[in-house]
């Protein structure tokens, strides 16, 4: 499914950040298959690194958006969610929410290689941190 650019704007922010986790989720189990032959229990392990809200919360200091991108993080970040689990604080669970709600986003625009881009910076900082462990 593929929309235009003010149809996917006008759409609820946390509707395309639950279209977004989902998109960043499969990003992330893809490059664990690609890298990596681990038994899924390990591979669950693995993915925490990136798909956690205090990861994903980290994650978008790593990326540079364009105005229309900033804007849907912005307008997500702001939206109240129906709920936020125990163990993470407010602010980090609404800058997640942000950055799932750009991948929702810009899937729904078919704007994928914009989604690879933006993941590719993700997991050069994400790596780059792991090596200097």
């Amino acid at each position: 499914m593929e929309i235009s650019k003010l149809d996917a704007s006008q759409r609820g922010m946390l509707s395309l950040a639950y279209l977004g986790d989902a998109v960043y989720e499969l990003l992330v189990r893809e490059h664990l298959m690609a890298d990596k032959n681990f038994r899924p229990n390990k591979l669950n392990a693995q993915a925490r690194r990136f798909v956690t809200a205090n990861a994903q919360a980290k994650a978008v200091e790593y990326v540079e958006l364009t105005k229309e991108e900033a804007d849907i993080f912005r307008r997500a970040k702001n939206s109240k969610p129906q709920s936020v689990p125990k163990s993470t604080e407010i602010g980090v669970y609404k800058t997640a929410t942000g950055l799932e709600a750009v991948f929702g986003y810009l899937h729904l625009t078919g704007q994928h290689q914009r989604i690879h881009t933006l993941f590719e910076q993700i997991l050069s900082h994400i790596e780059e941190k792991k090596d200097g462990e």
